[in-house]
């Protein structure tokens, strides 16, 4: 253990305490969210401990604990003297088959469904600054997009993205980038969809996303999760127009 911050006959000021562990919890996260975007590109060094545990607001202790969590699970490595650097990992994919056809779509509107309107409940119970910051940036780019009246599938997904990491739960977040190309392709052919309707369907669903932002942002679970889910089944409806196809029997 390194005792280096510690005076062994003085009780632990804040700055030394032990970390606690629900702290270090989230820290671990926001960091292995990072890595995950490719905020921190493979082979690169971190930012040094005294600058992370100030853009997080924690001790370095707590920063630590983090890091050591990470590099457990192989995450980061140290160099002496030189710091923290992430490690290339080579993970196993999802097994989930490429869209092959627009059942996939509505497939994969339902998993969606499923996920992402319990990510939204979520998310208004857990969310900090940072995460509304990530949310608020992704609708702003959509907001730019609807009065250019152009649909941007890119700010979409990554409205959608930052809630499920603001549920705090590694596995919302995975799923979805699992799911990115074949969210895409939903998200494409939806947005063709609006464009038949010119700027009145564009601002519809901005003010759909919009609604579920304040609802995240003001901490309403319950309505978060209601506006999530009509959000879904409303864009569903509007690329099916209204008549979904019959998934019984094989696939």
């Amino acid at each position: 253990m390194d005792t280096t911050d510690f005076d062994m006959g003085q009780p632990p000021s804040e700055a030394t305490r032990p970390a606690r562990p629900g702290l270090a919890d989230r820290i671990y996260h926001l960091i292995y969210s990072r890595i995950t975007n490719g905020d921190y590109p493979a082979n690169q060094k971190l930012p040094p401990e005294k600058t992370l545990a100030e853009e997080f607001g924690v001790s370095r202790p707590v920063l630590r604990a983090a890091l050591e969590r990470l590099r457990d699970q192989g995450l980061v490595y140290s160099r002496q003297g030189a710091g923290s650097y992430v490690r290339e990992v080579r993970s196993a994919p999802l097994g989930f088959a490429p869209v092959e056809t627009i059942a996939d779509i509505q497939r994969c509107y339902e998993f969606r469904i499923c996920i992402e309107t319990t990510a939204a409940s979520l998310a208004a119970g857990r969310r900090d600054s940072a995460a509304i910051e990530k949310i608020e940036t992704a609708l702003s780019l959509m907001d730019a997009a609807t009065n250019s009246q152009i649909h941007r599938e890119d700010a979409d997904f990554a409205f959608h993205l930052a809630i499920a990491q603001a549920a705090n739960n590694q596995y919302f977040d995975t799923s979805l980038r699992a799911l990115r190309e074949h969210i895409y392709v939903g998200m494409k052919l939806h947005g063709q969809s609006l464009m038949t309707d010119g700027a009145k369907g564009l601002r519809e669903v901005f003010q759909e996303h919009s609604a579920i932002f304040a609802a995240i942002r003001d901490g309403q679970a319950a309505q978060a999760e209601m506006l999530m889910r009509n959000h879904l089944i409303h864009s569903r409806e509007r690329l099916f127009g209204g008549t979904l196809i019959n998934l019984g029997g094989a696939r």
